[in-house]
């Protein structure tokens, strides 16, 4: 297990998507390879985590849509 990293942005912050999310799999009830935010999608934080084996914080981005999807600092811009 990693030292966790100092998240980049906090909960309720709004974002903007770097690049198109892609489903790589861990999104439920979608299929694999479907866009599940277009590059540009504004969102917010609903949650920051942390990935235990590297330490990376990860984000739970809720959008417009109401999907909520698992995001890493590079694919996120603040608003």
């Amino acid at each position: 297990m990693a030292e966790p990293r100092e998240p980049k942005y906090q909960w309720g912050q709004p974002v903007t998507t770097a690049v198109d999310l892609i489903n790589d799999g861990s999104y439920p009830d979608v299929p694999l390879d479907a866009l599940l935010a277009a590059a540009g999608s504004k969102g917010e934080i609903v949650n920051v985590g942390v990935v235990k084996e590297t330490g990376v914080p990860v984000y739970l981005v809720e959008f417009p849509d109401g999907k909520v999807v698992g995001v890493f600092e590079e694919e996120l811009v603040s608003v």
